[in-house]
């Protein structure tokens, strides 16, 4: 996936959770990422465009409401992406949510190809496939 990938690029946090923590973990992962193999990483490539909700508490239904149409490309930033294969990086995602909107506004932008690379998987019932 990382040899054939253009772009790494860093799911954003919402902007108050960046703001308490002082950084985003799935950017900082993709600095060491982008060390290991050489793919240039643009972490403005893909913004938060929508205030949501903290996911705590919700359902995986209610966290898929709460964060489609939660990201995008800016108009300017689209010629970075089209054409592109892009490497989603993300920390620990849970339910998929937050993973599927941001890969649904790069491929709204025309990128070729979205893979996703996140470092755990929350795995919520004793049966699950893993």
């Amino acid at each position: 996936m990382l040899e054939t990938a253009d772009l790494l690029v860093p799911v954003p946090l919402r902007w108050r959770r960046a703001w308490h923590r002082d950084y985003n973990q799935s950017g900082a992962l993709a600095r060491v990422v982008e060390r290991q193999c050489g793919v240039k990483l643009k972490g403005e490539l893909l913004r938060r465009v929508r205030a949501t909700a903290q996911q705590v508490e919700l359902s995986r239904s209610q966290r898929t409401n709460n964060e489609q149409g939660a990201f995008g490309v800016s108009a300017d930033q689209r010629s970075e992406i089209q054409g592109r294969r892009l490497v989603l990086i993300d920390d620990v995602p849970t339910s998929g949510a937050t993973v599927d909107a941001s890969a649904r506004a790069l491929l709204r932008a025309k990128a070729a190809q979205v893979d996703v690379l996140v470092f755990a998987r929350v795995v919520d019932t004793p049966k699950a496939p893993i």
